[in-house]
């Protein structure tokens, strides 16, 4: 399969995709052009809101506005694009760490993790923000969390460090994570596993970093589908549209030289293919 060019926004870096029921957009961050962008399928209008700061994830709220994950710090925002408060500071004391994937599980809380920009150490983690019991930390030793999203049941929540070129499978509740066990080696794919989404089957879409493709993962672990980009950085990809049978895929064109961009130019746009699967509307943050 291939995807097609839906936005060519240029993005620096592409990130975080989600579909919001309540408006009928797609949305997503350039988290190093510090801008949130939008695009209705409706309409074919999309925009863009500028940033203070790198927003690395974020989901919408049930009660209107946004809970937004930036480098260094969790907040709530209102719908028209005002910072409430902040909700969390995340690991002040390492400098080298920030945020950078996450996404709600079934129940309405936000999980999201860190990733070691400075040095590439495996001393992040993964949260979980639940707006009645607090913070609490999922994972550690992590070196750049990707791939946060869960199962249709909730039940399984996927991961990778993204150096170790695994999906991660746990066991998912209340209580918190169980252990990990390897869901898909991807030692053989052209890139590293970066952002990932869920099918109402169970199959897990994940975007290649340099590996210029969006993959099918099954519920055995097997790929089983290919969506290729005509950009080597895919980022994450997201279920959308009206009947959530669009994968909408974000992309990046950071840390590539001029050369690059050229021979790709639509590196950092917004990009669809509809794959013959559906997926699962993710729960608004519950706070």
């Amino acid at each position: 399969m291939q995807a097609e060019l839906v936005v060519d926004c240029g993005n620096i870096h592409g990130e975080g995709i989600l579909w919001n029921p309540a408006d009928r957009r797609v949305w997503w961050t350039d988290i190093h052009g510090q801008a949130m962008w939008w695009h209705d399928p409706a309409t074919g209008q999309s925009g863009s809101h500028a940033l203070p700061a790198r927003l690395c994830a974020f989901a919408p709220r049930a009660k209107g506005g946004w809970i937004m994950a930036f480098a260094n710090r969790v907040e709530l925002w209102s719908a028209a694009m005002e910072r409430e408060t902040v909700l969390h500071e995340f690991e002040p004391e390492n400098p080298h760490t920030r945020l950078n994937d996450g996404r709600t599980d079934r129940q309405g809380r936000f999980i999201v993790g860190g990733m070691n920009e400075g040095t590439g150490s495996a001393d992040s983690s993964v949260i979980r923000i639940d707006a009645g019991s607090g913070v609490e930390q999922l994972i550690e030793g992590v070196a750049c969390a990707n791939s946060i999203c869960f199962s249709p049941e909730g039940t399984e929540m996927f991961f990778t460090d993204t150096t170790e070129k695994t999906i991660r499978l746990y066991a998912y509740g209340d209580s918190g994570l169980g252990p990990a066990r390897v869901h898909a080696d991807m030692a053989a794919e052209p890139g590293l596993p970066d952002g990932s989404c869920v099918d109402a089957e169970g199959g897990v879409w994940n975007a290649e970093w340099e590996g210029g493709q969006v993959v099918r993962i099954s519920p055995a672990g097997r790929i089983t589908q290919r969506i290729a980009l005509p950009v080597p950085k895919a980022t994450c990809c997201a279920f959308g549209g009206a009947d959530l049978s669009t994968l909408f895929i974000t992309t990046s064109r950071l840390m590539s030289s001029p050369e690059e961009v050229a021979n790709a130019p639509l590196s950092g746009a917004l990009f669809a293919s509809r794959p013959g699967f559906k997926g699962v509307a993710d729960a608004p943050f519950a706070g």
